[in-house]
């Protein structure tokens, strides 16, 4: 099975494969499997015991989550299966905020990153207050021209 969205296979562990475990987490979750070719088939691991007690460490102290990390025996070799769920907090690798995306991995940055923020704490631009602006700041005219509107609309459905 080639892999998805939800699905990445990497032949060996690298630390840097953390970062695809925040893409997943911060996206709809998914699953990295260690030991595996770009087709899915078995490839082995030489240090599937330590990697099983690193890989789970890793992802609690850098990412501060917790994923499902199990070892798999098959006739090909071991194999590791980490299962991420999606978060419903960003989750940042060293401060950098990924995303799973069709089968890639991007980093959100500028606006990619503030919609993303925003959308994870169920808000909107437009709903989020500007620092240091008061009421005084804004332009009286735009609220008399609103005030203007919402009162003929209040007339219009008394009538």
């Amino acid at each position: 099975m080639p892999e998805k969205q939800n699905i990445e296979y990497k032949k060996i562990w690298k630390d840097e494969y953390l970062k695809w475990i925040c893409g997943f987490a911060n996206a709809q979750g998914g699953k990295v499997f260690i030991g595996k070719d770009d087709d899915g088939t078995v490839i082995g691991l030489q240090n599937s015991k330590k990697l099983l007690e690193d890989i789970p460490n890793k992802i609690k102290d850098i990412l501060g989550i917790v994923a499902n990390v199990n070892l798999h025996q098959t006739e090909d070799g071991e194999y590791i299966e980490i299962v991420v769920e999606t978060q419903l907090n960003p989750v940042n690798y060293k401060g950098e905020y990924h995303y799973r995306s069709g089968a890639t991995k991007q980093e959100l940055k500028g606006t990619a990153l503030d919609k993303f923020l925003l959308q994870k704490y169920g808000k909107k631009w437009d709903g989020v207050p500007i620092p240091n602006v008061t009421v005084a700041d804004l332009k009286q005219e735009t609220f008399a021209f609103f005030k203007k509107g919402y009162r003929k609309q209040a007339f219009r459905r008394r009538q």
